[in-house]
């Protein structure tokens, strides 16, 4: 296993991040957080899929005034995201809300941010402060870029020294519960923002790769980003940003976490890639086992199989796969044959093979 970076610990709600915790996993709420129930709907089924943390727009005061209905409701803990009203930061406090997310630089003047950091404080709830490529303090990029640094670590320092002068806005009045984020919609910059970052500081990260795109492209990047940031121990905290359903954030993210080996995968779910040999609908298959697998999870069941296998023929099937609790493999003349821990059981037509397959997933299910 990879060594994990040592931050301080900070609790978000019941949920805790850093000091040697597990990954937390987060996403965002896309309805109207003045519709309550709305909210609260969304909230559940996040939830239900793994999320760990939630975080709600808070652009009014329609919003504060919903958060005690959302916060007595919801079965994660809850961020206020605000920016530029300090109000809205101070209502969110009094309501409840578990952490908040603001900028300091755009919360206005001194008093207000020390408004914001002594409410904080007395609540005992956190603050995630950050910086994003895309709005640096002006004249940051170029003072590095003018001092010989390629774009990437110009980039990478900018964003990291950018975050630091927010986190000692909040320093000044005491206040140190803080995590960070350094965003950019380029992989490579924020790959490398976050490693500059965790060389100078002990403050846990929230990583993700802002901005990523619809789920076909956002799902690659964010791999890709926010794997290799955890493959070297990187990241407290982390949100896979789509342009979709938050619910196929929370599966992406937990993929990915699965695949860095930082969660056990409920179960892992394997199938070859095709080729001359297959002579089932693998892809259908394959696509049909993992809809019904998410539909279980999705619902709160949890499934007693570690892996699951569906093969495109007996070659990859009970040998490259016999450590499977339970699969299928193609055979000849539209056949196929389910087998268990590499012992074939049952020979069957394409279709009855995979009902025998899901209802030996089904009957695992707890």
């Amino acid at each position: 296993m990879f060594p994990i970076r040592a931050t301080r610990k900070i609790n978000v709600g019941s949920v805790v991040i850093g000091g040697g915790a597990p990954v937390s996993l987060q996403s965002m709420t896309n309805t109207n957080t003045a519709d309550a129930a709305a909210t609260l709907a969304q909230i559940r089924r996040v939830a239900s899929a793994g999320c760990d943390i939630i975080r709600c727009a808070i652009p009014d005061e329609a919003a504060v005034c919903a958060l005690p209905e959302i916060l007595a409701g919801s079965p994660i803990p809850v961020i206020g995201d605000i920016h530029f009203d300090y109000r809205l930061a101070l209502g969110a406090i009094r309501a409840g809300i578990h952490g908040i997310r603001i900028n300091p630089g755009n919360i206005g003047s001194a008093d207000r941010v020390r408004a914001v950091a002594e409410a904080a404080g007395e609540a005992g709830i956190p603050i995630r402060v950050g910086a994003n490529s895309g709005s640096l303090p002006k004249g940051l990029l170029e003072r590095k870029l003018s001092s010989g640094l390629n774009r990437m670590d110009a980039m990478a320092q900018a964003l990291a020294e950018a975050a630091l002068d927010q986190v000692r806005l909040l320093e000044q009045y005491g206040f140190t519960k803080v995590k960070v984020s350094l965003k950019s919609s380029s992989v490579t910059s924020t790959v490398a923002a976050c490693r500059y970052f965790a060389k100078i500081s002990d403050i846990p990260l929230h990583i993700g790769i802002t901005e990523a795109g619809p789920p076909s492209i956002g799902m690659i990047k964010s791999s890709v980003g926010i794997g290799t940031l955890l493959m070297e121990g990187i990241g407290e905290t982390m949100r896979v940003s789509l342009t979709a359903d938050p619910v196929r954030e929370i599966v992406a993210g937990l993929a990915i976490l699965e695949a860095a080996g930082l969660r056990k995968a409920e179960p892992e779910i394997v199938s070859c890639p095709t080729c001359g040999r297959t002579r089932i609908n693998l892809e259908a298959l394959a696509t049909e086992v993992s809809d019904f697998v998410e539909s279980l999870k999705a619902s709160g069941k949890r499934i007693g199989l570690k892996k699951i296998a569906v093969m495109g023929c007996v070659v990859n099937g009970p040998g490259e796969a016999s450590d499977a609790d339970l699969g299928l493999a193609g055979g000849a003349n539209g056949m196929a044959v389910v087998f268990r821990n590499g012992a074939v059981v049952q020979t069957l037509p394409e279709k009855e093979a995979l009902e025998f397959l899901k209802k030996g997933i089904a009957d695992s299910v707890s």
